[in-house]
Formats: structure tokens, sequence, C-alpha cells
């Protein structure tokens, strides 16, 4: 793929004009930030940019307060004892002999998987950032780093993912978010021209992915929170009155990706997003709706009523991409409106977030 932030790309036969704008609505540094309320979505084309000046910015100011440290594991062979002795190496090797002893101790260090991340992104958004004086300047905050003590082996995201914020450390959430986001956006994203991409099932994957965490980090950063409580990823359970022994383990599991809440006014949506064409060719019609959609949604609605009132009220909808033309249709099944609606992704940033409101209409109240 050709990374560039203009144009028309094409993801399978999705039309995209920015993978930026959904890469900023899923990150980190959205939600971290409130970003969706002071407009950094409106310069989505200079984002890498963007992202760059507010990673700079968080790691200067953690640098004059100097950058957080931590205690990691170490072991080694000294001529005192330091921490736990190592019995058995101590043995095997016979170094009380020597006058040695093999110890595991807890060393304070600055080069923590949390720098070494962040040193690294500082490195990688130098490379695709417009203005070269912030070029320079995020190679010289890395250097700075390095001189520090915090080396060049980036950990993965999963060995990141086991971090912890400490009340004393607090003020890293931003340097980290933005350094999350600032990898993603050294990423290739999307293509310019009329071609179809022949993307590998993974890419697709990871941007049918990133589209449902794009719409849920939306929502949560834009909704009013004193109305709106946004929940993502939420498993819905079966009213189960009999079950045999078996049951639970081939019964399928059911998770919502977005459920959008206003306990005062007695409304629930809950949102299904689907990164594909909103229509298929049907048996007996040109056109027709995916079946297999609409029986996935009248399981989360059904399944729920009589549990509460906004179970009883609940309504769906399922939230695709525009390819080739808008769609915008409804039905109300026993009870619950069932919306089948389109955004279209090659819009500008403000275009996108109108849409992204106006599919909830009538059940979103203006703000």
């Amino acid at each position: 793929m050709t990374r560039t932030s203009i144009g028309i790309g094409y993801v399978g036969r999705i039309p995209v004009r920015n993978l930026w704008l959904l890469m900023l609505y899923a990150s980190d540094l959205f939600r971290t930030r409130k970003s969706g309320r002071v407009g950094l979505e409106d310069s989505v084309d200079e984002l890498p940019d963007l992202v760059a000046e507010i990673l700079a910015d968080a790691v200067e100011k953690r640098q004059r307060r100097n950058l957080s440290m931590s205690y990691q594991s170490s072991e080694g062979i000294l001529g005192r004892v330091r921490g736990r002795i190592d019995v058995l190496k101590t043995e095997c090797n016979h170094l009380l002999l020597r006058g040695r002893v093999a110890c595991r101790f807890e060393t304070l260090t600055i080069d923590t998987p949390r720098n070494r991340f962040v040193r690294a992104a500082l490195e990688a958004i130098s490379r695709v950032v417009q203005r070269s004086e912030l070029a320079h300047y995020c190679r010289k905050l890395a250097n700075d780093m390095k001189s520090l003590g915090v080396s060049g082996n980036p950990p993965t995201r999963m060995q990141l993912s086991k971090d912890r914020f400490g009340r004393h450390d607090a003020d890293d959430r931003i340097m980290v978010a933005a350094a999350k986001l600032a990898f993603d956006l050294t990423l290739p994203n999307e293509a310019v021209g009329s071609n179809f991409l022949p993307l590998p099932d993974k890419e697709e994957r990871w941007v049918r992915h990133l589209y449902e965490r794009a719409v849920g980090g939306f929502y949560e950063v834009v909704l009013n929170p004193k109305k709106w409580q946004v929940t993502c990823g939420k498993r819905l359970a079966w009213q189960i009155e009999k079950k045999t022994s078996q049951i639970d383990k081939v019964l399928p599991m059911m998770r919502t990706d977005v459920i959008l809440e206003d306990a005062h006014a007695c409304r629930r949506i809950v949102i299904d997003t689907k990164f594909n064409t909103v229509l298929t060719k049907g048996w007996y019609r040109e056109e027709s709706l995916r079946s297999g959609y609409l029986y996935q949604m009248y399981s989360y609605l059904r399944s729920q009523a009589g549990l509460d009132v906004l179970a009883d009220r609940a309504q769906g909808l399922f939230l695709h991409p525009t390819v080739e033309q808008k769609v915008d249709e409804t039905a109300v099944i026993q009870g619950h409106a069932i919306r089948f609606a389109t955004v279209d992704l090659t819009g500008t940033a403000s275009e996108i977030r109108f849409e992204l409101l106006r599919v909830c209409d009538p059940w979103l109240p203006e703000e």
C-alpha cells in the first residue's frame, strides 16, 4: 500500500479517503485528550505532524522533570550478596571458593519498556512528518533519551500492554498514547487510484477491527458523558431456563461492538459495525440486505427482552461504509427498530463526524 493522506484509496472494495482518521478515533490519544472536543480531527491530513508535536511536547516535559524509572529483574555473579542468592547456580559453579556469589536482584533503571517504546516512536514519526524542523526536533529528543540511557530496542505491543501507570507517573499516559498513535501512523495506510488493492487477509482483518474501534472511540469522546454511557465489546448472556451439562461449551457467545445508553431518556442503541457492503445479491431479487446480520441483531435485542426497560425498548443499528450508494433503511420488528445505514469514508473529517452523529437520529438528541 502507498502511504498518503490525500486521495481515495480502496481496502478490498471499500473506498476510504484517509485511514489516519480512523486511527485517530481508535487511538488512546483521542480518548485521553478528548480530542473530539478540540478539533484535532479537523486537520487529519496533517495528523502525523500534529501527533509528533503532541508526542515531542510530552517527552520534553517528562525530560524536564526526569523520565519515569522502574525496577527491573537482573542477575549476576557478584563479589557480595545483593538481593537473593541463586543457590543452585552458586553451588554448581563453585563460586564461593572464588569469593563470588550468584544473585538475583532488582535494579532501578530508566531503560524501561515504556521509555524504549517512546524513543522508537520519536524516531519512527520523524520519518513521516512534513516539516523538516519538526523531524529534526523528534530525532533530537530521541538522541537525548539515548544519552540518558534509554536503549533502542523497543518492546512489543504485547509487552507494553503489561505496563501499568501508577499515581507518580500518570503524566506518562498522554506520552504513551501519542507514541502508540505515532507508530500506527507510520504504517502504510491507503492507496491512490482506481484499482482495488490486493490486500492480504491479515490487513483486511486489521482494518475491519480498526473500523470497529474507531466507531466506539468516536462515540466515547464526542457524546456528552453526563447523558450517554458508551460500552464497547460487551458480552450478552442468553436467558437460559434449563440446560444440559455440556451446552455452555457449544452455545455461541454474543458480543456487541458498541452500545449507547441514555438511562434518563430510556434509550439503548446497539451498534454493530460491518466493514463490507450493506447490500448483496439475493436469491429472488437484485439486491438484498444480508439476512445473517438481521438474525444476529434480532438475537441481540430479543435475547435481552424482559430484563429491564432499556432492553425492552432497545434499537439496533448496523453501520457499514458507503459503497457506490448510500443506504439508510429501518424496520420495526416486535417493537425493536433495526436500522441499516452507511457512512461515507471518502468524506472529510467533518463530514464523517456529521454522518456518525446523523445515523443515530432520531434516537440521538441534539447536544
